[in-house]
């Protein structure tokens, strides 16, 4: 399985597995900016569609398989969720977008919050964009790319679920993908593959992730 990703060494990526091997907390779910914890200190986020494996990943990252709840029912997650990683950084769940089952009004009102984090939001080093690796970006990814290109937040595209096809159909997902995200002026040039089940690619993000906090 080929990776578009950086190269981190043998001791980058054992000092950024060491990092995650710290406990993660939940320190609030915000749904107002005016909630949010103080920005103390480096975060990254995760948007995705709903149900693209958010929280999966991000029990797979800090080693916590109750850690990020997860739920088949989209739109559960309906706050920013902040993760405290041993008081180094943050990990921000963001809400799911697709709201199969959401109202009209709450949607506006979740991409209002959710713009306004990613805009005023200082110490956000990162978004990561999670595509289902089955489906390939989507219409709605596409406009939470253009919401981000807009915030000018810089962000990076993971395609999750990488063991659930095959290894020709992977390989022209991310070459799509990577085409795609060239063409956004905030997104990062590399695409990671991930599986939180077979925990495929989950060294290469904790790497990616301490580097940006600093710990890499």
């Amino acid at each position: 399985m080929a990776f578009a990703a950086k190269e981190f060494s043998p001791e980058q990526l054992q000092r950024a597995a060491a990092l995650f091997k710290n406990k993660t907390n939940f320190v609030l779910g915000a749904a107002k900016t005016n909630q949010l914890p103080t920005a103390d200190r480096p975060e990254v986020a995760f948007a995705g569609r709903s149900n693209v494996g958010k929280s999966s990943l991000i029990n797979a990252l800090t080693g916590q398989k109750g850690l990020a709840k997860t739920s088949h029912t989209p739109g559960r997650t309906q706050q920013l969720n902040f993760f405290d990683l041993a008081g180094k950084l943050y990990l921000v769940d963001l809400p799911g977008y697709g709201y199969a089952q959401a109202p009209e009004s709450q949607v506006k009102q979740w991409q209002s919050v959710i713009f306004a984090y990613l805009q005023g939001r200082p110490n956000l080093k990162r978004v990561f964009l999670l595509i289902d690796a089955r489906h390939g970006i989507k219409k709605n990814d596409r406009e939470i790319m253009d919401m981000l290109d807009k915030a000018a937040v810089t962000y990076q595209i993971i395609l999750t679920k990488a063991d659930k096809v095959g290894f020709d159909q992977l390989q022209q997902v991310l070459a799509g993908t990577q085409a795609e995200s060239s063409k956004h002026a905030a997104a990062y040039i590399h695409v990671l593959l991930t599986s939180s089940e077979k925990k495929t690619g989950i060294d290469i993000l904790q790497a990616e992730i301490a580097h940006l906090a600093g710990e890499v």
